[in-house]
């Protein structure tokens, strides 16, 4: 489909009498809506004004585009207005504007819909086509004129994928030697709320940039539908840095150790020379990320083995999860504060927040079930996903439950997606919004229904044996998990003892998550206090960094350990496991259960049992603490003072 398709006489204005931005949308809306391309008015307009509201789409250069994706459209069309004296349209560079297109795309617009309006927005970066429509006399030489131009447009991408294959080709037998000599590409990620406009438009302002300065680049565009040219793990291990021009959610864990820049997707439109320069320059802070992001490699995610694959889809549905058990456990430890200690009556206020943190727990498992199926299908995993999920709640088969029905889930909607891949291209619109959501929460539904009860047999035997343990048996659980948390400080180690407390905390067993925080934060601290009192074993750089590990030890960022563990491995790493085996041993001997899975000394307060509880903990942390810079101390061997 051609943009003169969706682009017609009837929906063009070269004289448009608004002067301020409420009344060109106004004028604007009216033009779809007399050309009959709409089914309700007042809802395509509140779907325009709604994307405003995110970030103007006068994108600046006297241009504006405002777009919606909405069920409001009957029919994919374009609106074009002209104004010769220029208009307040609040563009990002305070120019008025004078090209306005209004873009309406329909729910369920498909891959040839979305081509040609993507296309429209890429050629509005020439400036001959801006010039052009500033001067054409008629609605006619308008449509010549795009015409002209998409058909130019066409013929390069024809070349470029030819000249595509040809490199790919070539590639597959240089490959080996391109590990060894990374090649310094810049990678980029662009993306806007719809996926309609800015997102192509950022991704080619960046890449005709970087062929006038001679820089080779990917661009990623995260449209509506769906990620397209996507980023490799080969892609990423060879770039200098990565620019994210985004406005919406961006898998970010992918670029963990790299100089990423991260600006608003206008800036991918109008500071595409000073974002190269940033990139080539490493210009950047390097990326920390937290390993829950979806697979590098392949159009979009479909699983695979160890890190690149099950754990990041399921650390996608912990960390997704988090916060609801954050939020929830605190709203109802606070409730406590609100109840009679003689009668267990409780005042109005008290059952509110139990009621509200109730439902927060109540969504755990469903949320962790869909962006588990998410992760591994993207988007048309999420609805089968959070279904499984909410079987897997109300059957009580807890958290095990939720992992099994996101799998499910992730990998049936992958399935479908291979069975329906030579679908006609004209069925296309109707994989995301009807096959892929009815087949898959069809599938998902009844695998579930059959498992409903061994899983939850099994969930119940977990919780059963956690409650059966005594209390030697229980200090031996607490010394693994809090010893595991200090092994590898953030990595597979330490987040499989933070998911299992997640785990058991879903159904109610709070002890393993104090275990485990009390854990984490031992490394950090015990550290501190090393570079504090053994102040000879430590350079200058080392003991200003233990100064900030007091505060990352605190706020529970187990990580701020890492640079001594680094630097020193064979004598801080046993000193920081045998302190956090101990804290957490001493926490389950004491019997201890916390409701909040982060935030280190502000969630103390969400301890069971009250003061009593908190200086136990306290202690239970100091204690780990001071083992492990003991042992520190007496390891390391003084430096050498010049």
């Amino acid at each position: 489909m051609k943009i003169t398709d969706l682009l017609t006489k009837g929906t063009i204005k070269l004289d448009l009498q608004s002067t301020q931005k409420a009344d060109t949308i106004e004028e604007m809306v009216s033009i779809l809506d007399g050309a009959g391309k709409l089914s309700d008015r007042e809802a395509y307009k509140k779907a325009i004004q709604a994307r405003e509201d995110q970030t103007t789409t006068g994108i600046g250069e006297g241009i504006a585009i405002p777009h919606a994706k909405t069920e409001a459209v009957k029919e994919p069309a374009i609106a074009f207005g002209r104004s010769a004296q220029g208009l307040d349209y609040e563009s990002l560079d305070g120019q008025p504007a004078h090209l306005v297109f209004m873009i309406a795309a329909t729910a369920g617009a498909n891959d040839t819909h979305l081509k040609a309006l993507s296309r429209l927005s890429m050629l509005l970066l020439k400036e001959e086509v801006k010039q052009g429509l500033l001067d054409a006399k008629s609605p006619d030489e308008v449509l010549a004129l795009i015409s002209h131009f998409e058909d130019e447009k066409e013929k390069e991408e024809a070349a470029e994928n030819e000249a595509n294959n040809v490199a790919s080709g070539e590639d597959q037998e240089t490959d080996v030697n391109a590990a060894i000599a990374p090649t310094g590409k810049v990678l980029a990620v662009t993306g806007c709320p719809t996926g309609i406009a800015h997102t192509y438009m950022a991704a080619d302002a960046l890449k005709n940039k970087a062929k006038e300065m001679n820089i080779d680049i990917k661009v990623e565009t995260n449209g509506s539908d769906g990620a397209k040219n996507v980023l490799t793990a080969a892609d990423i291990e060879q770039a200098v840095a990565i620019i994210v021009a985004a406005d919406t959610k961006v898998e970010m864990d992918r670029f963990q150790g790299k100089h990423v820049i991260e600006v608003p997707v206008t800036d991918g439109i109008r500071k595409t020379e000073q974002l190269i320069n940033r990139a080539i320059e490493q210009d950047a802070p390097i990326y920390r990320g937290s390993g829950s992001s979806k697979t590098d490699d392949g159009e979009e995610s479909s699983g695979g083995k160890g890190r690149s694959g099950i754990y990041k889809h399921l650390m996608n549905g912990v960390s997704n999860m988090l916060p609801f058990i954050v939020g929830g456990g605190i709203l109802i430890a606070a409730s406590f504060a609100f109840e009679d200690q003689l009668t267990g009556e409780r005042s109005p206020l008290g059952d509110i927040l139990s009621m509200i943190g109730g439902e927060a727990f109540f969504l755990i498992v469903p949320v962790l079930a869909a962006f588990i199926a998410m992760s591994i299908a993207d988007r048309p995993g999420f609805m089968p996903g959070m279904v499984g999920g909410l079987m897997a709640a109300n059957g009580e088969a807890g958290f095990l439950g939720g992992i099994i029905a996101g799998f499910l889930a992730g990998y049936i909607v992958v399935g479908l997606k291979a069975l329906f891949k030579n679908l006609p291209a004209i069925l296309n619109g109707l994989k995301p919004v009807l096959i892929y959501p009815l087949l898959g929460v069809l599938a998902t539904g009844l695998i579930m229904y059959l498992a409903i009860q061994p899983l939850s047999a099994l969930n119940q035997g977990v919780i059963n044996w956690l409650g059966g343990l005594g209390t030697g048996n229980l200090a031996l659980l607490g010394i693994l998990l809090g010893g595991m948390m200090a092994v590898d400080m953030g990595g597979p180690i330490n987040k499989a003892a933070y998911a299992f407390a997640l785990a058991v905390a879903a159904d109610g067993q709070f002890g393993p998550q104090a275990a485990v925080m009390a854990g984490g934060m031992v490394p950090p601290l015990g550290l501190a206090l090393a570079t504090t009192f053994f102040k000879r074993k430590f350079n200058d750089q080392e003991r200003k960094t233990g100064f900030s590990a007091y505060f990352l030890g605190a706020f529970f960022i187990t990580e701020g350990a890492i640079p001594f563990a680094a630097a020193d491995p064979l004598r801080v790493i046993p000193s920081a496991v045998v302190g956090s085996a101990i804290a957490g041993g001493m926490t389950l001997w004491f019997d201890l259960a916390l409701r909040a899975p982060h935030g280190g000394i502000f969630v103390f307060a969400t301890l069971e049992d009250g003061l009593i509880s908190v200086l136990l903990y306290t202690l239970a942390i100091a204690v780990g603490a001071v083992v492990t810079a003991i042992m520190v101390g007496l390891l390391k061997k003084p430096i050498e003072q010049k």
